[in-house]
């Protein structure tokens, strides 16, 4: 097993917190775009106001695996950047059906691009 070069070192922090950062942005972007949809609107309202939701919950709870500083499961640690990096995919194609919701679409997808780039510095 080698240890990992300081620059790889330093590419990881970077990355991830980035990525939590990102998540961050994301949960605050989507709460509050959730916020904004009538709860007894139409169906697909209703679908986005969800989505909204649950990804805001899941870029939160990646946001603060991501900010712990104890040693972590690498292998959770990737299924859960994984897991919030498809949910923001699926919340931006919400956000695209949804007029006005456009920057909270792009403020999803960049945070799925944060978490892929991370993924990748995982190997």
């Amino acid at each position: 097993m080698t240890s990992p070069t300081s620059q790889q070192l330093y590419r990881f922090l970077e990355d991830r917190f980035t990525c939590a950062q990102a998540c961050t942005e994301c949960a605050r972007a989507c709460a509050v775009r959730a916020s904004l949809v009538d709860p007894d609107g139409t169906e697909r309202q209703e679908r986005v106001r969800r989505m909204g939701i649950m990804c805001a919950e899941v870029c939160d709870a990646t946001c603060r695996v991501l900010g712990e500083e104890n040693r972590q499961d690498e292998e959770g640690m990737r299924a859960r950047v994984d897991w919030c990096r498809s949910v923001c995919l699926e919340c931006a194609r919400a956000f695209d059906e949804y007029p006005g919701a456009e920057s909270a679409a792009a403020t999803c997808r960049t945070c799925a691009e944060a978490c892929a780039a991370f993924l990748e510095t995982l190997g």
